[in-house]
């Protein structure tokens, strides 16, 4: 009993932690900031939206394809639509429950392709490695880009802490900033006491990372180095053209250039992973960004910049719990959910891209 209400906290509290998010920030907007805000959302083109779900659709292709080269050297020749449903499950899985993802995704090819459900995870780490090499990069071209945009940047995170981002309620988003800041500062303390202090915990850690090594070496064994490296390099394109163009989808961000989507590119991933899937946070970094582009001088979160948050945030979590949901009805059966923090200790470290 105590372990089914322990699991069921896990859904419900980050959830509703982000609903609650979503709540805050819509109340701290001014009566004419909410207006605006559905005033752009509505004027929007939205074929460029779709565009964005079809590279959407192209980069879970991809990666999928992927999958296949990693597993190739351990022997096994899966089917691309088993590894293309397996990723999308473990997507959708990863929305509801957070951290299970991955875990889900190796369960899934586990039943349909038998690959052992530690080697195939071992490949999902390596896939993770090299996600974090790659965001590098793109944050290094974004700072070679605009580093004399980082001034600007931390006035515009100094005014939202300080409570001046709005006509509205400036005393939410001074709470929120400050919520925001300390919860990273005490999350990162959090981690660094667990290590020394707690041996299951310092486990867990240390087994993650010889299990990215490990997922690592896989990648070198390949026959299909070069494939493995061009399919990388398409999903990361992939996924800044899906963020980029719905940039044009607004008039007055269609005007911004490479530097500010980049920008807010990088933003909207770390805001996916400091909230499970960036439910209510995702628009507001996105909007903080890109308002720093439209409007440096502007204390607040431009309505419109905040509308192409909620733009792009929606279209791709919808696209992804609808593909999600064609892949669960046709390997629904082959879902278990037996594999937690407990049982993969590994998971519980891995971040949704």
């Amino acid at each position: 009993m105590k372990s089914k209400i322990i699991s069921a906290l896990k859904i419900i509290l980050p959830l509703g932690f982000g609903v609650f998010l979503i709540w805050l920030f819509y109340d701290a907007l001014c009566e004419q900031e909410k207006k605006d805000l559905f005033s752009a959302i509505g004027k929007a083109n939205y074929s460029w939206v779709l565009l964005a779900l079809v590279f959407s659709f192209l980069s879970h292709a991809s990666r999928a394809l992927r999958w296949k080269y990693l597993l190739d050297p351990m022997g096994y020749k899966i089917k691309f639509w088993n590894a293309y449903h397996a990723l999308m499950i473990g997507y959708i899985v990863n929305i509801v429950f957070p951290r299970a993802g991955e875990a889900s995704r190796a369960g899934v090819l586990s039943k349909t392709e038998k690959v052992p459900f530690q080697k195939g995870f071992g490949t999902i780490l390596a896939e993770r490695a090299v996600d974090v090499f790659m965001l590098g990069v793109v944050i290094l071209i974004a700072l070679g880009m605009q580093y004399n945009k980082l001034d600007d940047f931390q006035t515009k995170l100094s005014d939202f802490n300080s409570g001046e981002a709005g006509c509205g309620n400036s005393l939410i988003f001074s709470i929120l900033g400050k919520v925001v800041t300390y919860g990273i500062l005490l999350g990162f303390a959090a981690i660094v006491i667990l290590f020394i202090a707690k041996k299951s915990f310092r486990r867990k850690i240390i087994d993650f990372v010889k299990g990215m090594i490990e997922g690592v070496f896989a990648i070198f064994k390949t026959k299909h180095k070069l494939k493995f490296i061009g399919h990388t390099l398409f999903i990361w394109v992939m996924y800044i053209l899906m963020f980029s163009v719905c940039f044009y989808a607004l008039d007055s961000t269609a005007v911004l250039g490479l530097d500010a989507m980049l920008a807010g590119f990088i933003a909207g991933t770390f805001s996916i992973i400091l909230v499970q899937g960036g439910i209510g946070v995702y628009p507001a970094a996105v909007g903080l960004i890109v308002t720093t582009y439209l409007a440096p001088n502007d204390p607040g979160i431009l309505p419109d910049a905040l509308a192409l948050g909620w733009i792009i945030w929606t279209s791709q979590t919808i696209l992804m719990i609808i593909l999600g949901l064609i892949s669960l009805a046709l390997n629904g059966k082959n879902v278990k959910f037996k594999h937690d923090e407990s049982s993969t200790p590994s998971a519980e470290n891995s971040s949704a891209q």
